[in-house]
């Protein structure tokens, strides 16, 4: 699916978070996005991060960054945690603004671009 296709039937939220998102990313290399029904996907060889639309009960839009880091992170943004088999854990941030990418959800952003294999 195209970038054009994805954002057509998203709300605008989506684009501005990934606006926001990809403007860092592209900042630090070689980069693959995937557009998929269920979400974007960046990626190297692997995929490192992601965004995902989700609706709560009321409705209300937000987009959920998922980031894979290297090391165990307790953090109070973290709505949800994964700790996967080996090194590698999922770290999920409710984003309910572009603005909501600020400097600490670049440097995670940066860390799990780095830990990618390429």
């Amino acid at each position: 699916m195209s970038a054009t296709e994805y954002f057509s039937t998203g709300s605008p939220l989506e684009r501005s978070v990934f606006d926001a998102v990809h403007a860092h990313l592209e900042t630090l290399g070689p980069l693959t996005i995937e557009f998929l029904s269920v979400g974007i996907f960046f990626k190297r060889v692997r995929t490192f991060a992601e965004l995902r639309p989700q609706r709560d009960r009321r409705r209300q839009v937000r987009v959920v960054l998922s980031v894979l880091l290297s090391r165990v992170v307790k953090h109070p943004r973290f709505a949800r945690t994964w700790h996967g088999p080996g090194s590698r854990s999922a770290y999920f941030i409710d984003l309910h603004a572009a603005s909501d990418v600020d400097e600490e959800i670049r440097d995670w952003l940066t860390e799990a671009y780095a830990a990618s294999p390429t």
